[in-house]
């Protein structure tokens, strides 16, 4: 007979946050964090922080590749159709033009060109970013609604291979944040 353990409150802990000042404290605390030796780290602002990205060690985003992808699937369709229709299916012979015609697929490939990029770069960005989102620990915390407004916060959650909650506080606090609070997933309780 296998023995369950209950899962307490104190179990849930999604992670550490801290609140910093100005976007300059937000980006040398990155840093800092960074170099105490935590990576799973995440930064909520009201509006982008030129070389935050650069800070947190993000790689560089594969969305474009997708949105190319995308509008050469979307050229390759239009010709395909177009040249499956025009010469094969249901040819027109008038004027003694050719039957396969290139230059007539210029427009439809554009468009269906721009149309599957577009709509790859709105699904791709969804999906990327992990959207609809309707849950998220941090919403539990009581000052996070500031950071659409003013407040710039700085995340260590606990799923960092170097996870300590009191190394995330001693580093978030040595980093110059404020409001340091340990923040806990009510969902899987």
């Amino acid at each position: 007979m296998s023995q369950k353990t209950a899962v307490t409150f104190e179990d849930n802990v999604w992670g550490v946050v801290a609140e910093y000042k100005s976007p300059g404290a937000l980006l040398e605390a990155v840093k800092a964090v960074r170099q105490a030796g935590f990576s799973a780290i995440d930064t909520y602002t009201p509006f982008p922080i030129h070389g935050m990205d650069r800070a947190m060690g993000l790689r560089p985003t594969i969305l474009p590749y997708m949105v190319l992808c995308g509008g050469l699937t979307g050229v390759g369709c239009a010709i395909l159709l177009q040249w499956w229709m025009n010469g094969f299916d249901y040819p027109f012979i008038i004027g003694g033009k050719p039957i396969i015609s290139y230059q007539a697929y210029v427009p439809i490939g554009f468009e269906l060109m721009v149309l599957l990029s577009a709509l790859t770069t709105v699904f791709g960005l969804f999906a990327l970013c992990r959207l609809p989102q309707p849950y998220h620990p941090l919403f539990t915390h009581d000052r996070f609604a500031r950071f659409s407004d003013d407040g710039f916060f700085l995340a260590i959650e606990a799923k960092d291979p170097s996870w300590s909650e009191a190394r995330a506080r001693e580093a978030l606090a040595t980093a110059g944040g404020t409001e340091i609070t340990v923040v806990r997933d009510i969902a899987e309780t």
